[in-house]
């Protein structure tokens, strides 16, 4: 059996199959307080078995709420400089340093440093729907604990579709 490839529109597949795309001018989006990531996945196609993207995030910004999933996830730091909070403890990442979280594991990404970060994030996608958004202090010194659990990102704008570049813009 062949695998087809997926046709590529607008910087992503549109359909199932395999396919190459290049990030820089792929699909994407953006909020501002949160940074910018891409969006690859075809629509009505997504990714079966595991999400992966690029995030980046500026200094100071997070690129979530502080949250735990039911997934295994794994993040690799490509550049710059950012700050884990997880369990309730901050650790300072930079280049090619990887954070792997078990299933279970609260965890955010605050951009550090005097540029931007770029993260590599992949997670498993066998219990979809799983986060929980517990309180955390320490997050929440950085903007990232969410003020109600049950809508962690009340007040927070809807994402904006943009196209990934690197350097991304401010």
């Amino acid at each position: 059996m062949t695998v087809p490839e997926a046709p590529i529109a607008d910087g992503r597949p549109i359909g199932a199959g395999w396919f190459v795309v290049n990030l820089d001018g792929a699909a994407g989006a953006r909020i501002d307080r949160a940074g910018q990531w891409t969006d690859i996945e075809a629509p009505g196609a997504p990714f079966e078995h595991y999400g992966i993207n690029v995030h980046v995030v500026q200094p100071g910004q997070a690129n979530a709420m502080y949250h735990a999933e039911g997934n295994q996830e794994d993040f690799l730091v490509l550049c710059g400089e950012c700050i884990v909070v997880i369990e309730e403890e901050e650790r300072r990442l930079r280049a090619w340093d990887l954070v792997h979280c078990p299933p279970g594991t609260r965890h955010v990404f605050v951009g550090a440093g005097d540029g931007p970060c770029a993260i590599l994030m992949v997670g498993a996608r066998l219990d979809k729907g799983s986060a929980v958004y517990p309180p955390s202090e320490v997050a929440a010194r950085h903007g990232a604990s969410a003020a109600d659990p049950q809508q962690p990102y009340a007040g927070f704008p809807e994402a904006e579709p943009v196209r990934f570049s690197w350097p991304p813009e401010r």
